[in-house]
């Protein structure tokens, strides 16, 4: 080889490295590919969606409600509160442990302050002069048990004591257990008899049956009271078709959710 013709090699040969070298360097390196995600089910519904979707709606609660049409003759929708209901109820116990269940009855208030009133209702007999009322509600089941065992212990611990009325008339009560049908998750039952005299002088008792009933998440409540004759049919018909009411729908309510 001549001397003339090794730097042309040379040159020929740079040029062909530094070519293939930039080509290297100007080829972008290839993309990792995505990691590849399976298709999840969807995410179950928060707490919050869930207790709002359960929730005992005042439209239901209106439904799950016993009225005169279902009792039948002598009830008829109320004509105000009967005159009793201030003139007894309203009173003091002479023994500190009883005064909750006279607040209770004055007050409609048999699971607490702080079971929720979805609906209510008032009949009155027409025939006898009895008034009875109907409550659904709302509540923490627990706390709604642990009414319905106070109202268990009553029979033995106010079985008998007095109450003083405002206007300062005394009344001897009795309570006692009374029968509720077996409907429901649990459910109690009394009576509650309050002797006394009227302004004129004359002996008069008042009558309260009194059933109270936890339907599930819910509950209902059920006072008939008078002066006369009180149908203790009323209030067993009462509790029994509307726990079964109330059960029909909550079952509707929940395949509409």
């Amino acid at each position: 080889m001549t001397p003339s013709r090794v730097p042309a090699a040379a040159f020929a040969l740079a040029t062909l490295l530094g070519a293939t070298a930039c080509s290297a360097l100007s080829t972008p390196p290839t993309a990792p590919k995505p990691p590849i995600t399976r298709p999840t089910s969807a995410a179950p519904a928060s707490p919050k969606a869930s207790a709002a979707s359960s929730a005992l709606t005042e439209e239901m609660a209106q439904a799950a409600l016993v009225t005169d049409a279902d009792l039948g003759e002598p009830w008829a929708p109320t004509q105000g509160t009967a005159t009793w209901h201030d003139g007894v109820l309203k009173a003091k116990a002479d023994r500190p442990g009883c005064q909750r269940l006279l607040d209770a009855l004055y007050a409609d208030e048999l699971f607490g302050p702080d079971a929720q009133q979805r609906a209510v209702i008032g009949l009155d007999d027409e025939w006898n002069g009895a008034q009875l009322r109907y409550q659904v509600l709302t509540g923490r089941p627990a706390e709604i048990d642990k009414s319905l065992g106070w109202m268990k212990g009553l029979p033995r611990k106010c079985g008998q004591f007095a109450a003083t009325t405002v206007t300062g008339a005394v009344f001897g009560v009795q309570v006692s257990d009374a029968e509720v049908p077996e409907t429901g998750s649990a459910r109690q039952g009394l009576r509650v008899l309050l002797t006394g005299e009227s302004p004129d002088g004359e002996p008069v008792t008042l009558r309260l049956d009194v059933a109270a009933v936890r339907v599930g998440e819910d509950a209902i409540s059920v006072t008939n009271g008078g002066f006369g004759d009180v149908l203790t049919d009323a209030t067993q018909t009462a509790v029994q078709l509307g726990a079964q009411r109330l059960t029909e729908i909550r079952k509707q309510g929940r395949v509409q959710v």
